[in-house]
């Protein structure tokens, strides 16, 4: 099978989780060759891309970053096409109408395909015109009313850098260079802007189209948004990806975010239940083993914090509840194992951590030390995410915007108890084996790790079940086996659905036999008479209780032919087992 592998600003390029993920998939299913279609956000990216395995056949890259003006220039029934297709889509998008985007947007990309390109065309005076006519429409809302020419002009700009897959050649019809036309399903690794392809493949091809979340990309859009940006840029930014991810959930063969916090999103986006199935990442299991194996649960007097320092980590109220913890263990520390650092953010929880925790020594003599230190994953002391977990018997996690929490889960891998604030994902990951506070609430985060530091078998049983839950829900193994089955499962339902809307290969081989079991056809061996009484009488063998009467003939005769794959003579004529097809 020939899956289409589509990206944006990750694999093959990026590193961190959303690179890994898909790497072990690639890696994990060799039977099947993969196309990589990567959409990269900048030239630093491309620069460094991963080693590859064999079956992956090719990669096109497609930057969203550099110039894409061709110079060509546009004539006038190709003028109006642009503007009659763009006017639908940017009334969608002020209108809040999925019905006008769909059309523009499909618009474009067959003008897009037809004619060569749309840079031009998208950043020209009529565009800007086109969009302001749409913001000033009845219907709009208040924000986009209120665009002026500034506005409308950024807005302009950062649609043409979002649209530009429409103009790409993955979608020639002769497949020379490679085409998405060819492949048999395509995997988007993310919505938004990276699914579009997946979209035209579709709609050009009808190619199946899954597309992946572990992360909902409209969420993340709202959580990041730009504070340097206008209101009313803000709002349209809002309203396109708003009515794209609504069109992606609605076109898509199979959507399959990464936890039920992200299929909630998605279904409330318009995403239909039936075609959502929920697949956990893939997490490598082994880097943990000799960890969450061990006797040694670690000092049993330290908490462990891993991630990345940032202002939505919220070490400030961890901080904080560590000064409550503090108060009431005195000998209690806390380790903070640095992922990736917002400089800062970092200088602010230092500065602070200096004010709540003044340096402590044991004597006269002995250089004082303080119970809060700041590490990074890497360093003398933790050379791997494992043995910083292995520092400590309980792992904190205090966000207040998560989406499915990496660092919770390998805390589980690790066998470490967890205190976990109640966001995200968080709750469905722990599942009953570990405790969750509500957050922004430093007082509940250090009461809960106080019950823990004071009963230390409770913490060694929930290690326990937290790392069984993960061995059976996280891993590499069951993330690929759940991709293999989609796959598998998508092909059969695009190339040879029937009419009636069966499934090929949704029974199994052996559930399908030609012939009627329920009227069996019977074969009678020529006998010889028997040495006393009447001769038997010729003529059309006698028909049976049941079952249709057999084809006539003399019963002195030569005996029927059976079928390959019958019984002998006497006995039902069935298939022999290695018939069914």
């Amino acid at each position: 099978m020939r899956i289409g592998l589509l990206t944006e600003g990750g694999y093959p390029y990026a590193t961190g989780e959303a690179r890994l993920w898909c790497d072990r998939l690639v890696r994990g299913l060799p039977q099947h060759e993969f196309e990589l279609y990567a959409l990269s956000r900048d030239a630093e990216q491309e620069r460094a891309r991963v080693p590859l395995p064999d079956h992956v056949t090719q990669v096109r890259t497609a930057p969203l970053w550099a110039p894409a003006d061709d110079g060509r220039t546009y004539s006038r029934r190709e003028r109006r096409r642009f503007a009659d297709c763009f006017g639908e889509l940017v009334r969608g998008i002020c209108a809040d109408e999925a019905g006008p985007f769909a059309e523009g947007l499909y618009g474009l990309a067959e003008l897009g395909r037809d004619q060569g390109g749309l840079y031009a065309a998208l950043r020209s005076e009529s565009a800007v015109r086109l969009l302001e006519s749409a913001c000033r429409a009845p219907g709009a809302s208040r924000a986009v009313q209120a665009a002026q020419v500034v506005d409308l002009l950024e807005f302009v700009d950062e649609l043409e850098r979002m649209l530009r897959p429409l103009s790409l050649d993955w979608y020639e019809e002769d497949g020379r260079h490679g085409s998405l036309g060819e492949v048999d399903v395509c995997h988007a690794a993310a919505g938004g802007v990276a699914a579009i392809p997946g979209l035209l493949a579709k709609r050009f091809f009808g190619v199946p189209l899954l597309v992946t979340e572990y992360g909902v990309q409209l969420r993340s859009h709202y959580l990041e948004r730009r504070q340097g940006s206008r209101p009313a840029v803000r709002a349209l930014l809002a309203a396109f990806h708003l009515r794209l991810a609504g069109e992606i959930y609605a076109r898509a063969d199979l959507l399959t975010p990464g936890n039920a916090h992200a299929r909630r999103w998605q279904e409330r986006c318009g995403a239909p239940r039936e075609r959502v199935r929920t697949v956990y990442p893939g997490m490598e299991a082994d880097r943990f083993a000799t960890v969450g194996e061990s006797v040694d649960c670690g000092d049993p007097g330290t908490l462990v914090w891993v991630g990345r320092i940032e202002p939505a980590k919220d070490l400030v109220g961890l901080l904080h509840a560590f000064a409550e913890v503090r108060r009431a263990e005195p000998g209690t520390r806390l380790r903070i194992f640095a992922t990736a650092v917002a400089p800062g953010y970092l200088a602010d929880c230092r500065s602070l951590a200096a004010q709540l925790f003044p340096d402590e020594a044991a004597d006269a003599v002995t250089v004082g030390e303080n119970p809060v230190t700041f590490e990074e994953i890497g360093g003398p002391d933790a050379a791997s995410s494992a043995e910083a977990y292995g520092a400590g018997r309980i792992a904190v996690l205090s966000s207040v915007i998560e989406g499915f929490p990496i660092t919770l889960a390998e805390a589980m891998f690790s066998g470490r108890a967890t205190v976990s604030t109640d966001v995200g994902a968080v709750c469905e990951v722990i599942g009953g084996t570990g405790l969750v506070v509500p957050p922004r609430n430093p007082r509940a985060l250090a009461d809960a790790c106080l019950s823990l530091l004071r009963d230390p078998e409770r913490a060694q049983r929930l290690g326990a079940a937290a790392r069984a839950r993960a061995l059976e829900l996280f891993t590499v193994e069951q993330n690929v086996g759940a991709f293999r089955d989609i796959y598998l499962w998508l092909l059969a339902r695009g190339s040879g659905a029937r009419p009636d809307g069966e499934v090929p290969f949704a029974q199994p081989a052996e559930a399908r036999v030609p012939g009627h079991w329920t009227s069996p056809t019977w074969s009678v061996a020529p006998t010889a008479a028997p040495a006393t009484g009447p001769a038997p009488a010729t003529g059309p063998a006698p028909a049976p209780a049941t079952g249709p009467a057999p084809a006539t003939g003399p019963a002195t005769g030569p005996a029927p032919a059976l079928a390959p794959g019958t019984v002998c003579a006497g006995q039902a004529a069935t298939p022999a087992p290695e018939a069914a097809v």
